[in-house]
């Protein structure tokens, strides 16, 4: 029977290894970007084609918290977006929980880490504070800073939980608080933005880690 021989270089990548083992949440696959940025173009289209209904752009706005309006689907544009972003959402956690439960499997590990709990954690608050900031920006009818916030905040809380699952998540989190702030200066573009934001450079970044890593995990 064949045995491995050990050297310095193999000793310290397998102490590496460790070491990444025991700080990081490294189950999370590259998959689960492209599931998310998938998601979230099929949101931006769900949007568009509801403003060519209308024949006019979306309008966010306290006088739009109604149910039903004039559009011709008969959906105020808060509610709608609302379904949008919860069916968004939906499907970026779903795909993430199922690419990355199919690695966490390949590799040994268990999804139910106290590593995955302080992710979600560290995730969540800046999420949350984002989501009530943006209903404030409703409320008083800044709705066209709605976009950039967002992505804002959502680069916060990837930066926030980078600590827990790899450095490469924060050179995504910097992208993501670049691109919202800059997206503060044009916002009659931000669903655009939100484009680049949630959809493109989720997908690129997922392919990415996908090649980098899962490829190397299977073959």
């Amino acid at each position: 029977m064949a045995r491995s021989i050990n050297t310095p270089i193999s000793d310290l990548r397998h102490i590496r290894d460790l070491m990444e083992r025991s700080r990081y949440f490294i189950g999370l696959s590259g998959l689960s970007g492209v599931g998310a940025g998938v998601s979230a173009l099929f949101g931006v289209m769900a949007i568009v084609v509801y403003g060519w209904a209308a024949e006019e752009p979306v309008v966010y706005g306290p006088d739009k918290l109604g149910f039903t309006s004039a559009h011709p689907w008969g959906i105020a544009p808060v509610p709608y977006l609302f379904c949008v972003a919860t069916l968004v959402l939906t499907g970026a956690l779903a795909s993430g929980f199922y690419f990355t439960n199919l690695r966490v499997v390949r590799m040994g590990q268990e999804f139910a880490h106290p590593r995955t709990y302080k992710l979600l954690t560290n995730l969540a608050l800046p999420l949350a504070i984002g989501g009530v900031f943006c209903l404030a920006l409703i409320y008083h009818g800044y709705g066209g800073l709605i976009g950039p916030t967002t992505i804002i905040f959502y680069g916060l809380a990837l930066l926030n939980g980078s600590n827990f699952v790899s450095e490469e998540l924060r050179l995504l989190a910097y992208l993501e608080i670049g691109l919202g702030l800059v997206a503060l200066f044009f916002t009659p573009y931000g669903l655009y933005f939100w484009a680049v934001g949630f959809g493109l450079l989720h997908i690129v970044y997922g392919l990415w880690m996908y090649f980098k890593y899962d490829t190397n995990e299977q073959g």
